[in-house]
């Protein structure tokens, strides 16, 4: 039998989810306008076009994070080449064989396009597309659905995904959903086609400008531009460590340039349209 909910009804479910909300919340910690992001979940890409400085996200995809600094503290990735570059979408490498036909040694990867968000994980500078909300988890640009419907859940938590906005870190794969196993991709534009279908698992602090740099073409033309080297900030010596701030998605500054670029752009804003102030020294 199919249950129907009336406007009243679901007007009491999002009240009772506001209400699981704060409850289930401890008290908020202090939130400043910047933060030191984790050096166990920093990517510091070297490439012969300049540095990228990429911020793992572990909450949305923690078991291809896993694996990414698996591979990367054996150095698997130094050495290897963007081989397909598109303008205007993305630029994939992570493939020894630098044609797009191999991996590693390791097993493939069942697929996180999604992942589970519950109260203890509000989204920072929170919109509306339809029905859903948008934010920021982390540096990711994320679309969930709405929190109220937690209610609903029996682990009281609801579905929520990256969004390939420029920048994003995105785990290639083959037509098997769960196919992916080293190679990879920058984001170089925003291509909404690609939400709920790939695994984003990070998202380039800076270098957005080196990622559009790279050399384009399917495969890319001789001599391909590679990544010299590809290191966890955490495992760099400290006097070559650079020192990396990030702007808080949660803090008051981040929530007012939101707010500036939401009026700059109009109703087609999205959260793709809000680039992350960072520092690096």
């Amino acid at each position: 039998m199919k249950l129907a909910y009336s406007v009243a009804a679901l007007a009491l479910l999002a009240t009772t989810a506001v209400a699981h909300t704060a409850s289930a919340q401890t008290p908020p910690a202090q939130v400043g306008d910047w933060r030191t992001p984790d050096p166990q979940n920093v990517l510091v890409i070297e490439t012969n076009k300049g540095r990228i400085i990429a911020e793992l996200s572990p909450q949305a995809a923690p078991a291809h994070v896993a694996r990414i600094r698996e591979l990367t503290q054996a150095g698997f990735y130094d050495g290897l080449t963007f081989f397909r570059v598109i303008d205007s979408f993305m630029a994939q490498t992570g493939d020894p064989e630098n044609t797009g036909a191999g991996g590693s040694d390791k097993p493939d990867m069942t697929a996180e396009f999604t992942f589970r968000r519950g109260a203890d994980t509000p989204l920072a500078a929170p919109g509306k597309i339809g029905s859903n909300e948008t934010g920021f988890v982390g540096a990711l640009p994320v679309t969930s659905q709405p929190a109220a419907l937690a209610v609903m859940t029996a682990d009281r938590k609801v579905a929520t995904w990256g969004n390939f906005c420029p920048g994003v870190l995105g785990m290639a794969r083959a037509n098997n959903p769960d196919s992916a196993n080293s190679q990879f991709f920058f984001m170089r534009q925003y291509y909404p086609s690609l939400d709920k279908t790939y695994t984003a698992f990070g998202r380039a602090l800076s270098g957005l400008d080196v990622i559009r740099a790279i050399k384009v073409g399917e495969p890319a033309p001789d001599p391909q531009d590679r990544m010299t080297s590809v290191k966890l900030l955490a495992d760099l010596p400290a006097d070559k460590r650079p020192s990396v701030q990030v702007m808080d998605t949660r803090g008051p500054a981040f929530a007012a340039l939101v707010a500036k670029r939401r009026a700059e752009v109009g109703p087609s804003f999205s959260n793709c349209d809000v680039e992350i102030p960072v520092q690096v020294k």
